[in-house]
């Protein structure tokens, strides 16, 4: 038992009072983790369709040995189903570009990278209506389309 400070209620005159703490595990249950909270944004391509989308999930990976962000969106085309997608930005098309401009991309340039290769997708139609299209797909920004991305973007 540890004494603590107390106040008798009756007499107003201080002493040690004791507290019985029993050791070992708590006697609360352990409270589960809150979900994370995802914004779900529209947008509207240019082949008509609406599609709905949230960032899931930011990775660094390997994508054929080569070093890569990978960025997985959750995609609804119906508002009922949803599945995901990933974009892959390559780490050498990011290296090559920072040696030609004097900088390297921000981590927000390089979403807005990943971003914007998503929006290309959805306005040309590549991305597919049902998750078993989308486990084939491979979205990548590399050296091949990165300039054309980060001019969307005004960088």
């Amino acid at each position: 038992m540890n004494a603590i400070p107390e106040v008798h209620s009756r007499t107003g005159k201080r002493g040690l009072g004791r507290i019985d703490i029993r050791g070992g595990r708590s006697n609360n249950r352990a409270m589960a983790k809150p979900e994370a909270v995802r914004r779900i944004k529209s947008y509207s391509a240019a082949n008509g369709y609406v599609y709905q989308y949230c960032l899931y999930e930011v990775n660094r990976v390997l994508l054929d040995g080569a070093p890569a962000g990978e960025f997985i969106y959750a995609i609804s085309v119906d508002r009922a189903t949803s599945f995901g997608l990933r974009i892959f930005v390559m780490q050498a098309a990011l290296e090559a570009w920072a040696r030609a401009n004097g900088r390297a991309l921000t981590s927000s340039e390089e979403y807005a990278v990943a971003k914007m290769r998503l929006f290309q997708a959805f306005d040309d139609g590549a991305v597919p209506r049902t998750a078993e299209g989308a486990a084939e797909l491979r979205l990548v920004a590399d050296e091949s389309n990165l300039e054309e991305l980060l001019r969307a973007l005004n960088i």
